[in-house]
């Protein structure tokens, strides 16, 4: 397994965790299958939106049964560790989410440079990335998306992306 697989799983495990906790801040969501989803969809979505806008198939979920046990693992994690987070963190989801974006933009827009994608849809489609699952979940918990309330969310992914192509480019 190379370090961009690792590093997806690792992307995964931090944004199946910020499904989690968002999950249980609902404080409705008690089922673990809900649970689930909720991390799921969040540590998922961008990236197979992604891919089927790019016809990345098949999405790496779908082929590596890894992402789906990480994601297993981390909700079992997110649970048993939820108090401790938020003993040590004052924000957790917020931290978490941090955490995820900055990997899946990056992971993103590499891997649409990789299929072809000319850079300025490569920096749209990591944004995608990073910023999707969140989304979906935030309206799962008919909560207003993160993206869209007064944090920054998408001009650090925006920047990130767009140096990340200029360095990318600085180093041919």
């Amino acid at each position: 397994m190379n370090v961009i697989c690792w590093t997806d799983l690792i992307g995964t495990g931090v944004f199946a965790i910020s499904g989690t906790l968002a999950a249980l801040h609902k404080q409705k969501v008690h089922d673990i299958l809900t649970l689930f989803i909720f991390a799921f969809v969040t540590a998922t979505g961008g990236g197979t939106l992604r891919d089927v806008v790019i016809h990345a198939y098949p999405v790496a979920w779908i082929s590596d049964a890894n992402y789906l046990i990480v994601i297993i693992t981390v909700v079992v994690i997110a649970i048993a560790c939820r108090r401790w987070w938020l003993g040590i963190l004052r924000r957790p989801l917020l931290v978490f989410d941090t955490l995820g974006i900055g990997i899946f933009t990056i992971l993103g827009l590499e891997k649409a440079l990789i299929l072809g994608v000319n850079a300025l849809a490569a920096i749209l489609l990591g944004i995608v990335s990073a910023l999707f699952g969140g989304v979906i979940r935030d309206t799962l918990a008919n909560e207003v998306p993160l993206v869209f309330e007064r944090q920054l969310y998408a001009t650090p992914c925006l920047t990130g992306a767009i140096v990340y192509v200029l360095a990318l480019r600085r180093g041919r």
